[in-house]
C-alpha cells in the first residue's frame, strides 16, 4: 500500500474520539467520588504533628459497652488510634466547652403566675448544659474539664461583629448577583466580602485589626441594608443561610475534634525539658563512667528484713520525686531500699541520676526490666509497661440514660506480674506508681496484717465488680467486692507465689485475647478478686491529675497524693493548684535541671 501506514494504525480522528470518551468517564467517576467523600465525612480528617509520645498516660477513648444494671462504659487511655476514632464520630454533635451561663428570670410582682414556669425552664437549661458537659467528657475525656478551667477571655467583639456581617452578606450575595439591574450593588458587595475575608484571615482579636476598620464596618452595613431593600426571593436567601449554617457547624465540629486531639497529644508527649534531661544524663553516663556500687550493696538489695519499695518508671524526675518525698518523711531512712525498674532507653540516665543524688541513708537500685540477662525471669516483655488508666462511666439503662458518675481506675499491667520472679528473695514489698507524692512516714505499712490477702490497696467501692459483670464475663464471686487502685500497694510476695497469681493473670489474658478493649483491667480485676485487703482511705488521695476543685487542706493532710489522670504535675497541662505539692521535692539548684530549663 503506497504511502499508507501500518494496517493497525488508528486514524487521528478516532484517537481524538477515544480521548474524549476517557475524559468523560473520568469526570463521571470524580462526580461520584466527591459526594461520597463528603457523605462519609472523610473531608473532616486532619493529620497530627509528629511528637515524642510516651506509652504511659494515654487518653484515647476505647469504648467497651457493658449492658447491665447499671450500664458501664469503660474507656482505656490509649493515644495511637485517637484521631481515627474521633473522626468516625462526626454524627455525634456534642457540645464542647464549659457550661454556658444561664440567665435566671427576674421576679416581677405582676408575674408571679409565671414564676414556677420560669424557674422550671431555667432548671431545664442547667440540666441540659450539665448533660452536654458529661457527654463531652464521655467523648473526649479530661479535655473538656481542662478547657472549662483554662478558657481565656478574648477581646474579639469587633471581630465577631465582622463575622456576623460577612455571614449575612454571603447569604444575600447570590440573590443580588442574579438581578440584572443591581450590577453596581453586586460588585460593591463582592468587594466588601473579599475585604472582610482578607482581614479575618489575618486576625482573630480586636487589637490586631487595621486602623480603618470602622469605615469598613460602615460600608458593609450600608451594603447589607441596600441588599435587604431589594426584591429578592426569600427562598433563595433562606437556602443560602441553611447552607452556611451547615458549613459553620461542620467547621466547629472539626475544630473541636482537632483541639481534643492536640490536647491528647500534649498530655502524652514528653516535655522538651525532660527529654533534654534524659539525653544529657545518658551522654554524661558514658562520658564519666561512674563507679558501680552494685556489689557492695547487693546484700541490702536481697535482705528481706528491710523495707523494699518498687517503682516502675520511665521518667527520671517523677521517680526522683517519689523517692525524695518518701525518704524526707521517713523516721528511719536507712531501712529503706528503692528498686526503680525502667526500660533500656532510660536505664543509663536513671543510673547516673541516682548515683549523683543521695537520699539521706536510703539505698536506690536501678534495674533494666528489658535486660535479657535478668536473673530467674522468663518471658520478660520486650518493653516496660506502666500502670494503665481507665475511665468508667456508670449510668442507668433507661430512656434518658443519664450518666450518674465518672470514676478513674489505674491497675497493674504485665510488668507487675514479674515481681515474684525478679525479687525472688523478698517476702513483702510496697509498689509505688511514679505519679505519687508521699507526705507521711510509710513505715506503718509494714506493720499492717493483710489477713491472708495478697494485695493491700485502696478500694474504689463506688465501682463494684457486679456493675462490671458483663465486662468481666460474669465471673463475680462476691457481689459486694469493689474495684481497687494501683498507686500505693502492699504486696505479699510469698502468698502471690503460693497462689500463682502471675499464671492466673496470663491465663485470663489468653482467654480474653479476642477482645482487646480493657484487657489489662479485666485480667487484673479477676486475678485479684478476693485477694484485696482494703487500706484506710486516709492513706491515699487520688484524682489530682483530673479533678479540679479539691480542698487544699484535704490535699495537705493526705498521706499520699496520687496524680492519676492525664494532667500530670510535670506537664504544662497539669492542674496548677496541685503542682506545688510535686515540684517542692525537686532540687531546683541542680545544674542539669537549670541547663534543660526544667520548671
Amino acid at each position: 500500500m503506497k504511502g499508507g501506514g501500518p494496517p493497525y494504525a488508528i486514524p487521528p480522528g478516532k484517537r481524538r474520539w477515544n480521548f474524549l470518551v476517557i475524559a468523560v468517564l473520568c469526570l463521571v467517576f470524580l462526580s461520584m467520588l466527591v459526594p461520597l467523600i463528603f457523605l462519609l465525612g472523610l473531608h473532616n480528617g486532619f493529620h497530627p504533628s509528629p511528637g515524642y509520645v510516651t506509652e504511659k498516660q494515654t487518653s484515647f477513648t476505647k469504648m467497651v459497652h457493658v449492658y447491665d444494671q447499671p450500664e458501664a462504659t469503660i474507656s482505656r487511655n490509649k493515644s495511637k488510634d485517637f484521631q481515627k476514632n474521633i473522626i468516625k464520630e462526626a454524627e455525634n454533635k456534642t457540645t464542647i466547652g464549659p457550661p454556658l451561663p444561664v440567665a435566671m428570670p427576674k421576679e416581677h410582682p405582676k408575674e408571679n403566675s409565671n414564676k414556677v414556669h420560669s424557674k422550671g425552664a431555667a432548671a431545664e437549661k442547667v440540666k441540659d448544659t450539665e448533660e452536654s458537659v458529661k457527654l463531652c467528657e464521655l467523648k473526649y475525656g479530661s479535655y473538656c474539664l481542662w478547657r472549662q478551667q483554662n478558657r481565656e477571655k478574648v477581646n474579639d467583639f469587633i471581630v465577631r461583629k465582622m463575622k456576623d456581617l460577612l455571614y449575612v452578606a454571603r447569604a444575600y450575595y447570590p440573590s443580588i448577583a442574579k438581578l440584572p439591574t443591581q450590577d453596581k450593588l453586586s460588585l460593591e458587595m463582592k468587594q466588601n466580602i473579599q475585604d472582610f475575608e482578607r482581614v479575618l484571615s489575618e486576625t482573630t482579636v480586636d487589637k490586631d485589626l487595621p486602623s480603618m476598620i470602622e469605615n469598613k464596618l460602615g460600608k458593609m452595613e450600608a451594603v447589607i441594608a441596600k441588599a435587604k431593600a431589594c426584591p429578592v426571593e426569600c427562598g433563595n436567601v433562606d437556602k443560602k443561610f441553611r447552607q452556611l449554617v451547615d458549613l459553620t457547624e461542620d467547621e466547629a465540629n472539626f475544630h473541636a475534634k482537632q483541639s481534643a486531639f492536640l490536647y491528647q497529644l500534649a498530655v502524652q508527649t514528653i516535655p522538651k525539658s525532660l527529654h533534654c534531661l534524659s539525653m544529657r544524663l545518658t551522654v554524661e553516663y558514658f562520658r564519666s563512667s561512674p563507679l558501680d556500687e552494685e556489689q557492695s550493696l547487693a546484700e541490702k538489695y536481697l535482705n528481706p528484713d528491710l523495707h523494699h519499695y518498687i517503682i516502675f518508671s520511665k521518667n527520671v524526675l517523677a521517680s526522683s520525686a517519689v523517692v525524695n518525698s518518701t525518704v524526707l518523711h521517713a523516721k528511719e531512712s536507712e531501712t529503706q531500699v528503692f528498686h526503680v525498674l525502667t526500660d533500656r532507653e532510660n536505664y543509663f540516665a536513671m543510673k547516673l541520676w541516682f548515683s549523683l543524688n543521695k537520699y539521706k541513708e536510703a539505698t536506690v537500685q536501678v534495674l533494666n526490666i528489658e535486660d535479657p540477662n535478668l536473673d530467674d525471669v522468663k518471658g520478660t516483655p520486650t518493653q516496660l509497661l506502666l500502670p494503665e488508666e481507665y475511665r468508667i462511666f456508670l449510668h442507668k439503662v433507661d430512656k434518658s440514660s443519664t450518666i450518674k458518675r465518672t470514676e478513674y481506675l489505674s491497675v497493674f499491667t504485665h510488668s507487675h506480674y514479674l515481681l515474684p520472679k525478679i525479687f525472688h528473695s523478698l517476702k513483702k514489698v510496697v509498689v509505688l506508681d511514679d505519679d505519687i507524692i508521699v507526705q507521711r512516714d510509710l513505715s506503718d505499712l509494714w506493720r499492717i496484717n493483710l489477713g491472708g490477702k495478697v494485695n493491700g490497696a485502696v478500694q474504689v467501692c463506688s465501682v463494684r465488680l457486679v456493675e462490671l459483670k458483663n465486662f468481666l464475663g460474669g465471673k463475680i464471686s462476691d457481689e459486694k467486692s469493689c474495684a481497687w487502685m494501683s498507686g500505693l500497694n502492699i504486696i505479699d510476695l510469698d502468698r502471690w507465689r503460693e497462689r500463682d497469681l502471675s499464671g492466673k493473670f496470663q491465663g485470663l489474658l489468653q482467654e480474653h485475647l479476642s477482645t482487646e478493649e480493657g484487657l489489662s483491667l479485666r485480667a487484673s480485676l479477676l486475678t485479684f478478686q478476693d485477694e484485696i485487703y482494703g487500706l484506710d482511705y486516709k492513706w491515699v488521695l487520688s484524682g489530682l491529675g483530673h479533678e479540679y476543685g479539691l480542698d487544699t487542706k484535704v490535699v495537705k493532710n493526705a498521706g499520699v497524693l496520687h496524680f492519676n489522670g492525664n494532667m500530670k504535675p510535670w506537664l504544662d497541662m497539669g492542674i496548677r493548684d496541685y503542682k506545688e505539692f510535686w515540684s517542692k521535692y525537686l532540687n531546683k539548684e541542680n545544674q542539669l535541671l537549670r541547663d534543660c530549663n526544667v520548671n
